[in-house]
């Protein structure tokens, strides 16, 4: 530690609390040694501050006597943190030593402030952190974990991240049935898988159908609904039975391709295919084997 010296009977080492304690003040404990010039008595003092009340530390010498300070501690015995300033006193004129606040169980000392464990404790000053920091901060220290970037923009966390423009190479997994093609269409699929399996009983067609083909097996008939698809979506009707089977139209209209009635009923023929086309939410038609 640096010495600290008292040198006049006008000066002494005081000490002040920016508020009052919750319950307990602080203690104190400072040592010392007198130097006469033909003598060197070595002193103590101990005791408690007082909130913002000024608490002498250590005394003035006597005439003719120097004091060199050897050691101030205090240590904070209240239940919340508390912020100390430690001053030396000039005839009244305060100059700072130290100003700290220490955490319950924390002890300053003219070496330092250390825990309840007697680790030494240390605020760094500033850190620029684009030339003074090196190495990989963990993830869970709050860093990103990587060791190279590329691109530019924000860090992309885990949880809906929004991209622009990302080159993603080729992913090994993901669902795309939010995603579109070209900002409006949907991507689609490079065949036509089944929707489910065959149908035997009646069923009405659903979204989740669109771009899919439908199987409609032994006692299985088709419903069209109204309102429920949108002007492009494609849903087909593959009967696989060995009889007619009927679609029934509850969509407001319907055509059969090439025709200008409005059908509230289609035959689908046996092994047939028919390929219903939106052209709204109300209006369809209808290609295939289909009368």
């Amino acid at each position: 530690m640096a010495l600290l010296v008292l040198d006049a009977t006008t000066k002494s080492i005081v000490c002040t609390m920016s508020g009052s304690a919750a319950t307990t003040n602080p203690d104190f404990t400072a040592a010392w040694a007198d130097n006469t010039g033909s003598a060197f008595t070595e002193g103590a003092t101990d005791g408690a501050l007082n909130g913002t009340n000024s608490v002498t530390l250590v005394a003035a010498p006597a005439s003719s006597t120097r004091r060199a300070i050897k050691t101030i501690t205090i240590q904070n015995r209240d239940t919340a943190a508390v912020t100390v300033t430690v001053s030396y006193n000039n005839n009244s004129t305060l100059r700072t030593i130290a100003k700290v606040t220490l955490q319950v169980g924390d002890t300053w000392t003219t070496d330092g402030s250390f825990d309840t464990t007697g680790s030494f404790k240390q605020t760094p000053a500033n850190v620029n952190l684009a030339s003074q920091v090196y190495g990989t901060l963990p993830v869970a220290n709050g860093g990103t974990g990587v060791t190279t970037s590329t691109g530019t923009g924000s860090v992309v966390l885990s949880t809906s991240p929004s991209l622009t423009t990302p080159v993603l190479g080729t992913p090994t997994s993901g669902n795309l049935s939010n995603c579109t093609a070209d900002g409006t269409n949907a991507v689609g699929y490079r065949n036509v898988p089944q929707s489910g399996s065959d149908k035997t009983t009646s069923y009405t067609l659903a979204t989740s159908d669109v771009g899919k083909f439908v199987g409609v097996g032994t006692s299985g008939s088709i419903t069209i609904p109204n309102s429920t698809f949108a002007a492009g979506d494609v849903v087909s009707v593959f009967n696989n039975t060995t009889g007619n089977i009927t679609i029934t139209c509850s969509i407001t209209t319907a055509y059969i391709a090439g025709t200008d009635a409005d059908k509230a009923t289609v035959t689908l023929a046996t092994r047939g295919v028919a390929t219903i086309l939106f052209i709204s939410g109300t209006v369809c038609v209808i290609t295939g084997n289909v009368s």
